[in-house]
């Protein structure tokens, strides 16, 4: 099992910048692929950005690409989120999430272990 903990949220600005963290526990981190989804109130959760199943390449949602980039320290056991040029549209609660098989990035439904959630809120 996979233990995932989200930080780094908060209130920003439009335009400003925040960068997101997410420690997970145990030693198989690596066997895992990574992914970031958020939730605004009253939508569906989106996929925001994800690793595919070998790690050499990083995927994004249209409305993030080219603001948001995912990386990864695995001697940290963590996956970060940097996320440049805000908008008061990415006000949402983001997500981690790891997935054990080579499946579908961008379904929240393949992804087996989630985190609690870190609330991001982009002021106008």
């Amino acid at each position: 099992q996979v233990q995932l903990v989200e930080s780094g949220g908060g209130l920003v600005q439009a335009g400003g910048s925040l960068r997101l963290s997410c420690a997970a526990s145990g030693r198989t981190f690596r066997s895992y692929a990574m992914g970031w989804f958020r939730q605004a109130p009253g939508k569906e959760r989106e996929f925001v950005a994800a690793f595919s199943w070998s790690g050499h390449s990083t995927y994004y949602a249209d409305s993030v690409k080219g603001r948001f980039t995912i990386s990864r320290d695995n001697a940290k056991n963590t996956v970060y989120l940097q996320m440049n040029s805000l908008k008061p549209e990415d006000t949402a609660v983001y997500y981690c999430a790891a997935r054990a098989y080579n499946r579908d990035y961008d379904k929240d439904y393949e992804y087996d272990y989630w985190g609690q959630g870190t609330q991001v809120t982009v002021s106008s």
